[in-house]
């Protein structure tokens, strides 16, 4: 069964720092293309950061680039995204997903996680 959780959000000031986690089940892991997406209310789910099975190949929305780090830990079936530098408009829901393809449109990834709510308070 594929299976991804998220964990790590929370409440924090501006210009402050938080890492999110997702626990990935083990076949999706290893085979799959992992992405970031979040979504901020009244708004659509976007884009933020995606990573190659191997873990090689990076990418990032212009919007985070420079202030977010997405990393997999394989050992631990968990991605990771370190996020810093945060502002208010980084608010929203955060979720992982999992692709077949390296793209960056959400239609095209096959499963999510429940999400985890990051709250940037000016």
């Amino acid at each position: 069964q594929v299976k991804l959780v998220e964990s790590g959000g929370g409440l924090v000031e501006a210009g402050g720092s938080l890492t999110l986690s997702c626990i990935v089940s083990r076949r999706t892991f290893s085979r799959s293309v992992l992405g970031w997406f979040r979504q901020a209310p009244g708004k659509e789910r976007e884009f933020v950061a995606i990573i190659s099975s191997t873990g090689k190949d990076i990418s990032y929305a212009d919007f985070v680039r420079g202030r977010f780090t997405i990393s997999k830990d394989i050992a631990k079936n968990t991605l990771y995204l370190q996020m810093n530098s945060l502002k208010p408009e980084d608010t929203a829901v955060y979720y992982c997903g999992a692709s077949d393809y390296w793209v960056v449109r959400e239609h095209e990834y096959y499963t999510w996680g429940q999400g985890t709510q990051v709250t940037v308070s000016s």
